[in-house]
């Protein structure tokens, strides 16, 4: 599936341990897109946006979002994405160690399309994680809408 290796993987996790372990079993489920971390809000933004290789400028991706960032809620990051013409149908995974029903309801309301819940025990989140790539290996991701 050669248009499968195009799709530039935005994970936006300001804990290095979890980014770790989720960037391995992406890798262990057999996902070799490239993977753009960053650890907080404005940077993540700077680059959906204003980057070259971001997906605004240079086609799809898929954005793995954590919601509790230091400079910004990840819902804010999640509003921004599905506001917007050009990035709208990026498909977003929110990737958070909330389980409040509110939280989870907001999310899937504001266009969110899988809500994953951090398992606190390792072998479970690891179990999560392999679990999310092989759904990363075999779902289609629509191409930034042009800017008309």
């Amino acid at each position: 599936m050669p248009d499968q290796l195009a799709v530039n993987i935005v994970m936006v996790e300001d804990d290095e341990g979890h980014a770790r372990l989720i960037e391995k079993n992406i890798r262990r489920a057999g996902i070799s897109n490239p993977i753009h971390h960053f650890t907080d809000g404005t940077t993540a933004l700077d680059y959906l946006w204003n980057d070259p290789r971001g997906p605004a400028k240079n086609g799809p991706a898929l954005v793995l979002l954590d919601l509790n960032l230091p400079d910004m809620s990840g819902i804010d990051i999640l509003a921004r994405i599905k506001g917007d013409a050009q990035l709208r149908r990026t498909p977003v995974v929110v990737l958070t160690t909330t389980d409040d029903k509110v939280e989870i309801q907001r999310c899937y309301d504001m266009g969110c399309n899988v809500y994953i819940t951090k398992p606190v025990n390792y072998e479970n989140f690891a179990e999560a994680i392999r679990q999310l790539g092989l759904f990363l290996s075999v779902i289609q991701v629509p191409d930034a809408e042009e800017a008309h």
